[in-house]
């Protein structure tokens, strides 16, 4: 086990190495100049902007940048925000927290939902059930984030005005952050109705960030369910007379998680890259929003930054997926 960690390890070093290249070309592609974002409407003097230039790197040539890019990140240096003039590891740790309860609760909502639909479809395979849940699971796949969105805005929001349109916490509230999970924070400050506001803030962005892991995760679960249900050991345990619900849940499910568990760990990256759409709709604090202002203002180091460490992110889960799957099938472990 240990040898088939350290070759998972070992396989990221490339990879990371990889994603700071093409990180670091692609924002280079990104039409504009960042230090003409200095500029202004008064403008600064020519001598001024060779100065900014010469200070960013900007005046070297594209691969000089690339390896100054490249030793700083071996030392932990991400760079500086040319708008905030903050560290890039810092604004990333700041804001990262918001993305991160976000995050995990669309894959709570996904998840919890995801897996039974699945295997209620594969259970009554062909029935009205069936068709009904895997219709809408491929129109939730199917289904733009940003319609969505706007979707159960209108209808929640400006209705039924049953959740609030925007933000984590009502302004009424306000504490020193913790752990920078507003949820957490809101119950250790004690204050009523806090936990409440913040529950009632994730909503709206966790169901429209989850419904297309829900999808994925309802049809693979049911996929594999099938295919588990045709093997010979469950028709064994169903001619022993073991009850529907030990047969399905406990020697079926087990099984057909390993193919589920892949398809969860991989939706982190749809996770990730929907939440920048999803932040931008409910104006949430956190990475995605970040990453769109970062856009529009050329900052290229908060850009580069931010994308290798979420890339970063995407990769290390990866990883915990394929060692996690080879705890559940000790033949992935041997190559087989």
């Amino acid at each position: 086990m240990l040898s088939f960690v350290l070759r998972r390890i070992a396989l990221t070093v490339p990879t990371l190495f990889a994603l700071s290249f093409l990180t670091f070309v692609a924002i280079r592609l990104v039409p504009g100049d960042p230090i003409e974002v200095r500029r202004g409407e008064r403008g600064i003097s020519p001598e001024r902007l060779e100065f900014f230039r010469h200070e960013l790197g900007l005046d070297q040539p594209v691969w000089k940048q690339f390896l100054d890019y490249v030793w700083g990140l071996l030392h932990g240096d991400f760079g500086v925000s040319i708008i905030s003039q903050d560290s890039v590891l810092k604004e990333f740790l700041t804001l990262f927290p918001a993305t991160l309860e976000l995050s995990l609760f669309a894959m709570a909502f996904a998840v919890i939902f995801g897996v039974p639909f699945g295997v209620l479809a594969a259970v009554r395979r062909g029935s009205v059930f069936d068709h009904g849940l895997m219709g809408i699971a491929l129109f939730g796949y199917s289904m733009p984030v940003f319609w969505w969105g706007l979707l159960l805005v209108l209808f929640f929001s400006v209705t039924l005005d049953l959740t609030p349109v925007s933000g984590r916490l009502d302004l009424i509230y306000y504490f020193e952050p913790v752990t920078g999970l507003m949820t957490i924070d809101s119950l250790l400050s004690d204050q009523d109705g806090a936990f409440k506001s913040a529950i009632l803030h994730l909503i709206l962005p966790a169901i429209v960030l989850g419904t297309i892991p829900l999808a994925a995760i309802a049809r693979m679960t049911r996929s594999s369910m099938l295919e588990v249900l045709e093997e010979d050991y469950v028709r064994t345990a169903r001619a022993k007379g073991l009850s529907p619900f030990r047969v399905i849940g406990l020697h079926a499910l087990r099984n057909a998680l390993i193919p589920v568990v892949t398809t969860i760990g991989l939706q982190g990256g749809t996770l990730l890259a929907g939440a920048v759409l999803t932040e931008t709709i409910f104006a949430w604090p956190g990475v995605g929003h970040w990453l769109i202002e970062s856009i529009f203002r050329r900052d290229y180091p908060a850009l580069q930054g931010g994308v290798l460490l979420i890339s970063t992110l995407l990769v290390l889960v990866n990883v915990a997926v394929d060692i996690l799957n080879a705890v559940i099938n000790p033949r992935i472990r041997h190559g087989r």
